[in-house]
């Protein structure tokens, strides 16, 4: 273990922890901001994407002729660490929730960055005459191009799980409509009876609800693969070389396997988050249609014998520590909780991005902490979704086929053939007698059952038809 060292910022001099790689920057920022409990570990996917972009930078630089190349070589291997998720738990101790635009977090990076990189070249630990934090890995940057960049970056990155887990969870909504798509029930709209239809058809929709929004998803991340990388400090270029702009990004883009290139108006891009309010809607979008859709699910499994009792959701786990035999929809609820969070996630990413002022929006830490956060929940939510929930939900054929038998459906059909008075009048004869409306139409002699059966199997032919042609 290395002895404790002491470092000097132009605040003063801190002793830095001989076990970690950062610096008093660092240091600083560790005990500036110790508000959230979430630290930059948390979020090592972020970790890697300014790895990544201190990578490109430092090539971009050597091939500049700006750094040597043994240094370039040193810097590359150190991001290469990081990238490998090395030496990432005792290192990055800054709290996502920071002021200062997301310096800390650049010079988090920054320091552990250069002191393994001074390790590489057989040099001491913060001997930063070797190699400095600012003058050599932070060379013709800022944090204001370096931040945003890779929180672009971090997004792109873990768009393909989300897509993946949407896919997946809108697939086996489909397995279940193919599974259920000749099971007539009960439509409601207003949660009144309103007209037949198939339990495939109702899945089948759950699907497209879910399929709509990874298109909007996608549509929405190529708005992030404009950087300001190269911008400098307010997309001026400032200390910037000529070149420099399209040559990290060309780097980044090999490194990341994400095409980035460099945004129109780097003044403009440094300033502005629209980007990110767009992507963030989108999160949000996504969880308003799954809280919906797990509404239903808990209200088609309520009871079980009380309620709609249509769906049985599978039993995970004990749902009361004094009702025995109560099963709850936990995992619905779950999705529901996780939907209620990345809405208010969004509003706050909204209010940080209308919070930016003139060329530079200091509120980005606070917009990358939430949007990951809401990946993740999302992400993961719909994995056990998936797994624990829709995989193994079971209709209740019967159930469904009394409910339709006892309601009202009917008479939207029949209208056509009998017209709506007709159908009204005996839609209100089977209700104020409670009686079964089918009876009530074959007592009448409008139509034989036969007949009625006739019109349930068209409604579940034209049901099949249309699943089809939308598969």
């Amino acid at each position: 273990m290395l002895d404790d060292r002491i470092e000097t910022d132009l605040i003063g001099s801190l002793t830095i922890p001989g076990n970690v790689l950062y610096g008093v920057h660092t240091r600083r920022a560790e005990q500036n901001f110790d508000v959230s409990g979430l630290r930059l570990k948390d979020f090592p996917e972020l970790i890697q994407s300014m790895a990544m972009v201190k990578k490109a930078a430092a090539l971009a630089n050597r091939d500049l002729g700006l750094l040597p190349p043994e240094k370039a070589q040193a810097i590359a291997e150190a991001c290469d660490d990081l990238i490998e998720l090395k030496r990432i738990d005792e290192n990055f101790p800054v709290d996502m929730m920071q002021g200062g635009a997301g310096t800390s977090t650049n010079m988090n990076v920054n320091e552990v960055v250069t002191n393994l990189a001074l390790i590489k070249l057989g040099a001491n630990v913060g001997d930063y005459s070797k190699l400095h934090p600012n003058d050599d890995v932070n060379l013709s940057q800022s944090t204001n191009d370096v931040y945003p960049t890779a929180i672009r970056l971090t997004i792109l990155r873990a768009c393909d799980g989300l897509v993946a887990a949407q896919v997946t969870l809108s697939d086996a909504f489909r397995a279940k409509a193919f599974q259920y798509r000749s099971a007539l029930k009960v439509g409601r709209t207003q949660l009144q009876d309103a007209v037949p239809m198939t339990v495939g058809q109702e899945f089948e929709a759950f699907s497209e609800l879910i399929n709509e929004d990874i298109v909007q998803l996608r549509s929405a991340s190529k708005l992030l693969k404009e950087a300001n990388l190269g911008g400098s400090a307010i997309g001026t270029a400032i200390n910037v070389p000529s070149g420099f702009s399209g040559r990290v990004c060309s780097h980044l883009s090999h490194i990341s396997g994400f095409q980035l290139i460099p945004a129109c108006n780097l003044i403009e891009a440094t300033s502005d988050a629209g980007g990110f309010v767009s992507f963030s809607g989108v999160l949000k979008r996504i969880a308003v249609k799954l809280t919906k859709i797990c509404n239903d699910l808990r209200l088609l499994s309520s009871g079980p014998l009380s309620g709609f009792g249509e769906m049985r959701l599978p039993a995970v786990q004990a749902g009361s520590s004094i009702m025995p035999g109560k099963v709850n929809p936990v995992i619905p609820e779950m999705m529901n909780q996780i939907g209620f969070q990345v809405i208010g996630n969004d509003l706050t990413v909204t209010l940080a991005a209308s919070a930016g002022q003139l060329q530079l929006n200091a509120m980005e830490p606070v917009i990358v902490l939430n949007i990951l956060q809401s990946m993740r929940m999302l992400t993961r939510g719909m994995q056990i979704f998936k797994q624990r929930c829709i995989d193994g939900i079971e209709v209740d054929l019967d159930r469904c086929k009394a409910l339709l038998d006892q309601s009202l459906v009917l008479a939207t059909p029949l209208a056509k053939l009998i017209g709506y008075s007709k159908a009204a009048y005996l839609s209100k004869k089977a209700l104020s007698e409670k009686r079964n409306f089918r009876q009530v139409v074959e007592e009448e002699g409008v139509l034989t059952a036969s007949q009625v059966d006739q019109i349930f199997g068209d409604i579940v032919e034209f049901a099949n038809i249309s699943q089809s042609a939308a598969g």
